[in-house]
């Protein structure tokens, strides 16, 4: 299922954008989903839980896409 996320700032840290949407419950959880390189950022697997997401990028977790944009 894909959501849109509008942030009202210019970008958001990946594990903070996956708490928010509710794809994890906790910080820990989103570090190991990181990690373990089940996330894809515009496609490719993003490892990096501070990756800055601006408006225009892709996030997919488990079937769960999220599409940022402005606020």
């Amino acid at each position: 299922m894909e959501h849109t996320i509008p942030i009202k700032t210019p970008f958001i840290k990946l594990e903070a954008l996956l708490k928010y949407a509710g794809l994890v419950g906790t910080g820990g959880e989103s570090k190991i989903r990181i990690t373990e390189g089940e996330v894809l950022v515009n496609g490719q697997v993003c490892t990096q839980r501070g990756r800055k997401l601006v408006p225009g990028d892709r996030v997919e977790l488990g079937g769960e896409i999220l599409l940022v944009s402005e606020a």
